[in-house]
């Protein structure tokens, strides 16, 4: 009878490798990585060239109200008429809705900016912007001063 057959001189049989080698893998990926990062502050953002028209006109802007709330509580409103006058009024709060309601039938998307004393309480002058927003003023601002 015939005995086992070897497979190699040295009497051990030979089994299959399972592992993967990874390592060049992660180095490709670092190089990659590497390449990206150094390119990506290079690209510039994608500018648009926009078409021109000839008889184009520049939109007109509202200059807007201005609603001061000073630290008495008082309050007054400035705006620009049509001819370019600036006119102040002192106003109650009532005084302050009916105007803004007429104001708004007139230039309904010239926007309210609010300009509060910094000692005036905080509810005060959301009571004001909430006023104007439930009147149907689309824009509504705060007005601060730069430091």
């Amino acid at each position: 009878m015939a005995g086992p057959i070897r497979s190699s001189m040295r009497g051990g049989s030979r089994r299959a490798m399972a592992d993967i080698n990874v390592v060049p893998y992660i180095d490709v990926m670092l190089v990659l990585l590497v390449i990206f990062m150094v390119t990506a502050p290079l690209v510039s953002p994608s500018i648009i060239n926009l078409p021109t028209v000839g008889n184009a006109q520049p939109q007109e802007q509202q200059p807007p109200l201005v609603i001061n709330i000073k630290a008495d509580g008082s309050m007054n409103i400035r705006y620009k008429e049509e001819g370019g006058a600036t006119q102040e009024q002192k106003m109650t709060m009532a005084d302050l809705n009916t105007f803004v309601l007429n104001r708004q039938e007139l230039h309904p998307d010239q926007p309210v900016v609010i300009a509060a004393d910094k000692t005036v309480r905080y509810e005060a002058v959301m009571n004001v912007m909430s006023d104007m927003k439930a009147r149907g003023v689309k824009r509504v601002g705060l007005l601060v001063k730069s430091q």
